[in-house]
This record gives C-alpha cells, structure tokens and sequence, in this order.
C-alpha cells in the first residue's frame, strides 16, 4: 500500500509517499480481493494524473496557495523590518544615539552617533554646529525580541499540531480561508497600535492564524496534483518562503519611507494586511474542496478493523515517535538542528536592526535585501535536494551527514563576512550564505526519516520541527543579554550587537555543524536498529513497536 506522509513546519514542506507491503494485504486472496480504488500510481501509469495535474484550474489553485503563503511571511516578518520607527511612535525597547533623519545625507556625512548617554549624544555636531544625533528608541531590547520570539512561535508550534489532525478531517479550504483572513486582519490592526499590550496581542494572534497556512495548502495540493507532479507543486509553493521574506524589505522600507498619510511605517501593515482579505475571500468563492486521495485497496472491514485500528491511533505513534527520539543519533540531530534553525531565527529578526545599526538608510538595506533572499534561498535549497539525491544517494546516509556538515562550514565565513565588511560587500555576502547554508533544510529531513521506522515517519518530523522551532523561536531572546554584557565592558550599542550576532549567527552555524558531524559516530548502529525494525514489521505485520 501506499502511505501519505506529510512534512509541515517552518521549513519548505516535503511530501513523501513510503511503500510498505504489509503482510495482511499479501495474504488476502487475489480471487475474492475487492475492486481497487483509483490511486495516483494506477492513474500515473496510464498518464491520467500528469494530464490531470495540467489543467488550468489546478494551476489556479496553486496560484493561490502561493500568494497565501507569500502572504504569510510576509505579514510574519513585518515586525522586523519596521520595528526601529514603530517602537520610536509606540515607545518600547531600548534607546541608543542615531542619526536624526530630518537632516540631510551630506549634513550627517562621517558623523559617528555613538553618545552612550543622551547628553553625550545631543553634544555631537556637524562642521556647521548642528546638533545631528538624537537619543532615541531603536526597536531593540527585550521587548522587541519577546514579540519576534516567545510571543509568535509557541502559540505558532501548539496551533499547528492541533491545525495539522483538522486538515484530515474538515473542510481545508474553509478553514485555510479564515485563518488567512484572521492572520490579515491581525496584520492590519497593527498598524493602528498606541501601546506595547496591543502589539502582543495581535502578535499572539498573528501565530494563531499563520499556524494554520502550510498543513491546509500541503493537503490541499496533495490532493489536487498526483505523484507525477507533486514534489514540483510543493517546490513551487515553497517559494512563497523567500518571496514572502523578501518583499517585507520592500515593503517594510519603501512604503515607510513613503510615509503615505503622514503615518509611516503604518501603512506598510495596511498594505501588508489588505490583501489577505481578499485572498481569503477569493479562496471562499473560487476553490474548491478536493477530494480525498485513496491510497490503497478498500478490503472488507472484518478482515482489518483491528490493524485499522492501531495505524490510526494517533497518540500511540506519537508515543512511538517520542520513544524513537531517544536515541543518540536523533537526540543529536535534533540539538544540531535546532541549534542552526537559531542561527536563521536571529539574523531574520535581527537583519534590518544591524543595518540600521551601522548607518544604512532603508533605501540601502531594502534595494539588496529585497532580492538577495530570494535568489539565495531558492537556489540553495533547490541545490541541497540536487546534492542530497543525485550526488551522494548511492553514496549512503554518511554522506548526506557529510553534506550538511560542510555546507554549514562553508557558509559560517560568508555569514561572518556580512558583519565584518562594510556594505554593499556585507550585503553581496549574504548571496553565498543563502545558497550553501540554506542547503541543510531538505538534506536534515531526508536523515531524520532514514532514522525512524516508515509507520511514524510523520509524527516523528512533526516532533523534529517542534522541537526546532521552539528552540529557534526563543534564541533571539539571548541577544540583548549579550549586547548587554559587550556595552558593560565598554563597547557601543553597535558593535555590541554585532558581537551578538558574531555568536549567535556564525558561531551557530559552527557550532551546528560540529553537532551533525557528532551523529556520524551513533549513525550506523541506529539505521541499523530501524532496518532490523523494519523486517520485522514486513514478517510479522507488527508497526506499533519501535525499540
């Protein structure tokens, strides 16, 4: 038969199908075994699926499951790029010296607002006596880092859990339209915020709805293209990550500066929220709900109630999938993971407030940032999959170990580069950090499901992309603590933060590396575990014990 396993999470989605001959069905007999329901394999070998798949409303659909989630990174990474100009109108965060904006580029030309104390600041003046620099918010601090961090991610990681058993049972296109509209309305009630309270608030809500995005669209798509074009249809859909990451520079730095109706950084969550609305609605109006793909042989009833019975028992896989996670190569893999899924929660949340830190204007950071994510990040996770199943898939699940070491390795000096050069080099580095560090995404799931037996490969990424996404979700929270520690031994606010990414961005990216090189030495004796597991289950049709 044909098992569905589904991938959701932070990261690109991977959908997977796992044959597994099961001992019940082969020893049914051929003479009295019921007609076959329709499966993508039996339409893929007489080319209906892949005709079926090319259909223009198929397309349709993809379309827009690729603007929601375009939509989604967008609206999720909004608080990052205006959180300088928000937090000087709302009053949060830190404060530091910086240059005042209302004077022009050449009257501030080789100032250095670097005044620790707001006399200190407001005493720097420019060759024509003009008092330059201001004491002002920054949009850093504890307060900011709490709503990039804690406030989103753990509502984001519990809400997907419960989101992803409601994709198998209810109506997906419904529940992926309000929770569309429900994120976009969080998003646009943003931009009318007055106090700190209010910003958590719709920031909790924001996760609460986003959770919802990838396990309804990766259903959805599951059921809407065959195997023959899937694994493109997620590829696709998966662009909505960097499209989304990288038109918030635009947005967030453009439609601020345009400074449309004298409101600033406002009107950049108006524009980021309004059409989410009316996505949602479109989707309401023009989608329709798939059926549901049949993957095997309907066989009578009495014959498989009881083993029905045990493979659907959600808790007792997710039992199985905790169980698994204790040994050595899982536990490391997933320290390694979350370790270097950090290192991207830090510097996402941290990108623009860098910039901003070392005198880039929002033209400067919007005109790279706009596109360097998305032609990075799209080529490298694209190559880490090419690498992963061409170069090294005969080559053993060492290799692909070896992979996700040395791209990470590779990467540290570009991703250090960013913070030791001046722009626009700082910038131009973040191109070789995207393709070849981007590449452990793909290249990590694949391990991780190599690692545990078939029957709960499922639960067990579920479990891996929690994990990772709590860890990662609240490292930007050491941050301030750092910066803190740098400024009291006598640095500036500037390069204390860039202290604090040194160690938090490249130093992750070492340090992660060092990690998966570690599962190499636990890696052999564990696959092996689940290969016996496997052959086991073959012979005996058992699947609800994993050692």
């Amino acid at each position: 038969m044909l098992r569905r396993q589904r991938f959701t999470g932070n990261a690109p989605v991977v959908l997977v199908e796992v044959k597994n001959f099961e001992k019940e069905n082969a020893d049914i007999d051929k003479t009295n075994k019921p007609p076959e329901v329709a499966t993508d394999d039996t339409k893929m070998a007489d080319g209906r699926g892949f005709m079926r798949d090319l259909k223009p409303y198929n397309m349709y659909v993809l379309f827009l499951l690729l603007i929601t989630y375009l939509l989604n990174q967008l609206d999720r990474y909004m608080l990052a790029i205006t959180s300088k100009s928000m937090a000087q109108d709302v009053h949060f965060g830190d404060q530091a010296c910086m240059v005042n904006t209302s004077f022009t580029a050449p009257e501030t030309k080789d100032i250095k607002c670097n005044g620790t104390t707001v006399a200190r600041c407001d005493a720097i003046s420019n060759v024509n006596g003009s008092h330059v620099c201001k004491f002002d918010y920054n949009g850093q601090g504890w307060d900011y880092q709490i709503l990039a961090g804690p406030v989103f991610i753990l509502i984001y990681t519990f809400m997907g859990i419960l989101i992803g058993f409601a994709a198998d049972i209810y109506n997906r296109k419904v529940l992926l339209a309000i929770c569309l509209i429900f994120w976009s309305a969080m998003t646009l009630l943003t931009g009318f915020v007055t106090h700190y309270w209010q910003l958590v608030i719709l920031r909790f809500g924001l996760g609460m709805g986003e959770a919802g995005c990838t396990p309804f669209a990766a259903s959805i798509i599951t059921d809407y293209f065959s195997a023959s074009l899937r694994g493109a249809a997620m590829g696709v859909y998966n662009w909505g990550i960097y499209f989304g990451y990288s038109m918030s520079y635009a947005v967030g730095n453009f439609i601020t500066l345009a400074n449309i109706n004298d409101q600033g950084w406002r009107w950049a969550f108006f524009i980021s929220g309004i059409p989410g609305l009316v996505v949602g609605i479109v989707i309401l109006l023009t989608m329709k709900e798939p059926e549901r793909t049949r993957y095997r042989p309907v066989v009578q009833a009495s014959q498989t109630d009881e083993e029905e019975s045990k493979r659907n028992d959600t808790c007792n896989r997710l039992k199985m999938a905790l169980k698994a996670f204790l040994r050595p190569s899982l536990i490391i893999l997933c320290i390694a993971g979350s370790f270097r899924n950090s290192a991207g929660y830090v510097w996402a949340y941290n990108t623009q407030l860098y910039f901003n830190a070392i005198n880039q204007t929002k033209e400067q950071v919007g005109m790279y940032m706009s596109w360097i994510p998305l032609v990075g990040g799209s080529i490298g996770v694209v190559l880490g999959g090419f690498i992963s199943d061409v170069v090294v898939y005969k080559r053993g699940l060492h290799f692909r170990v070896i992979i996700l070491v040395a791209s990470q390795i590779l990467a540290a000096p570009f991703a250090a580069g960013t913070l030791f050069l001046d722009p626009p080099y700082a910038f131009l580095s973040q191109i070789p950090t995207y393709i070849i560090g981007e590449m452990w995404v793909g290249v990590t799931l694949t391990v991780l499901v190599e690692l545990v037996p078939s029957n709960i490969r499922t639960s067990a990424v579920a479990v891996y992309l929690f994990i990772i996404s709590n860890v990662g979700g609240a490292m930007p929270l050491l941050v301030p603590p750092i910066q803190q520690a740098l400024e009291n031994n006598g640095y500036n606010k500037t390069d204390a933060l860039r202290g604090a990414l040194y160690v938090l961005y490249p130093g992750l990216y070492v340090l992660g590396s060092v990690l998966f090189l570690l599962t190499m030495f636990v890696l052999k004796r564990d696959q092996k575990k689940v290969l016996a597991y496997t052959d086991i289950s073959s012979e005996t049709g058992n699947e609800n014990k994993v050692d």
